[in-house]
């Protein structure tokens, strides 16, 4: 694999738009550093809501078509950030966004009605396989990922952690179908995760700006939902705040999911490193690296010999 770079990253998102807000500026910073990173988005987002009114008629109850749209935004938001190695698992169509619904407690749930091949409904063996191959062409060190309750619930998100964390145990297996290359076992594994001390610093940022909407209802010093993490949690905070431009133009090409000059992402012009140019981690797997200064890991790949 002398072709391939040194440091390795992967990361598995459920939609195209999730990873530009959860990792976007990580991603732009370790393409800088020469660092090769591989996308891996489960479906093609086909159920998400449409902010751009032009483009209503691409909705799933009417013509169907906002997934190959939302295909190329990705692509779009791909170079934005300088990623080339993306890729809809299994090929883009395999999987089906299942969409989703809020639970009266505040959470996404599974909708009512689901596509047969919504990924929600699919196999777990059979999905994390088919990563298993990505991850034994790539050879990650790093795997990034959500949480068990994908972030907010949505079962999207929660089937993308089921198939990564099963697919890295299988892709480390040397028995599990050997036809799919030689074994890896990745070195660490993450979730991404929200800082509640971040969180609570863009909150009161919002509120004393006059903006009573995003996060309606959320108290900069109550209660938060399961998304925002104690910082005790956190084991990582990548700070890619001088990248926080080429996030902000991944976030602006998804265009039918994201209002990039409003409300939270609009932090950018007055806290731009604060919120959305460092990204926080929970390690799941592996020896923690070299701690900085507020007792985090500031790097993904910290303590590893690559």
């Amino acid at each position: 694999m002398s072709d391939q770079p040194s440091r390795r990253l992967l990361l598995v998102h459920a939609h195209p738009d999730d990873e530009s807000i959860g990792q976007g500026a990580t991603m732009a910073k370790y393409v800088d550093e020469g660092v090769g990173v591989t996308l891996v988005t489960c479906t093609a987002g086909e159920m998400g809501e449409i902010l751009v009114p032009e483009l209503e008629h691409l909705a799933a109850d009417k013509e169907d078509g906002l997934g190959e749209h939302r295909r190329g935004e990705l692509a779009d938001a791909m170079a934005a950030l300088g990623v080339t190695d993306h890729r809809f698992l299994g090929g883009f169509g395999r999987f089906r966004d299942s969409g989703m619904k809020w639970h009266e407690q505040g959470y996404a749930i599974p909708a009512d009605d689901v596509s047969p091949n919504a990924f929600w409904n699919a196999d777990l063996t059979e999905a994390a396989t088919l990563l298993v191959e990505v991850i034994r062409e790539v050879r990650p060190q790093v795997l990034v990922t959500y949480d068990e309750f994908g972030g907010y619930g949505h079962p999207d998100h929660i089937q993308a952690h089921r198939v990564a964390m099963y697919a890295a145990v299988l892709a480390a297996a040397p028995s599990y179908r050997r036809d799919l290359g030689e074994a890896w076992e990745i070195d660490k594994i993450y979730w991404g995760a929200i800082s509640e001390t971040r969180i609570r610093q863009g909150l009161r940022s919002l509120r004393a700006a006059g903006d009573t909407t995003t996060f309606e209802g959320m108290d900069p010093d109550g209660p938060l939902p399961p998304m925002f993490r104690p910082d005790e949690d956190i084991s990582c905070e990548v700070d890619a705040s001088s990248h926080i431009d080429r996030k902000m133009a991944a976030l602006r090409a998804h265009a039918t999911q994201i209002t990039a000059e409003h409300g939270f992402f609009a932090l950018s012009n007055n806290m731009g490193s604060q919120a959305l140019g460092t990204e926080q981690y929970r390690l799941v797997k592996g020896t923690p690296g070299p701690l900085g200064e507020h007792g985090w890991e500031t790097d993904l790949f910290a303590g590893l010999s690559v």
